[in-house]
């Protein structure tokens, strides 16, 4: 998966919680800090300053990755990339993890927990954490979408 001690910064709404409590398990006994920015319950929870909350771990340097999860890990996703600085990903699937990390340099994992099983879920994590960034010509295309972003910041 990756190597011991990798910070990564987890939060979901009460559609996810189940599936955040599974991760966080499987991350932390392979060795990983987890901080968990809740919710605690399946109590129904508003998600965005969950997902802000994670997306600003991985902005300051808290948390070398994000994972944000609700039940279609759509609005979780929109979430997260509000916090300048955060790339997250929708992936419900092995192909779109490997591609969220290795052209967009991902730094948030987005999914859904009605939408994937839990043994997927470990497959997509295990993908999305264990693939490197390509670099080369994806880098032009990542500085680009930060141009962007820096430009709508001074609206």
């Amino acid at each position: 998966m990756l190597e011991p001690m990798t910070r990564i910064a987890i939060g979901a709404d009460h559609a996810g919680f189940l599936l955040k409590q599974h991760l966080i398990e499987v991350l932390a006994s392979n060795g990983h800090d987890v901080q968990d920015f809740g919710t605690h319950s399946q109590e129904s929870v508003d998600y965005p300053p969950i997902c802000a909350g994670v997306g600003r771990a991985v902005r300051d340097g808290k948390a070398d990755f994000g994972i944000v999860l609700g039940g279609s890990g759509q609005g979780e996703q929109l979430a997260a990339n509000k916090v300048r600085g955060v790339r997250a990903a929708l992936c419900n699937d092995l192909y779109t993890a490997r591609m969220a990390r290795e052209h967009n340099n991902a730094n948030v994992l987005s999914m859904g927990a009605r939408v994937v099983g839990i043994g997927l879920a470990e497959e997509i994590l295990i993908m999305f954490l264990g693939t490197a960034f390509a670099g080369g010509r994806h880098q032009r295309r990542v500085a680009q979408l930060s141009e962007i972003e820096q430009e709508e910041a001074g609206r």
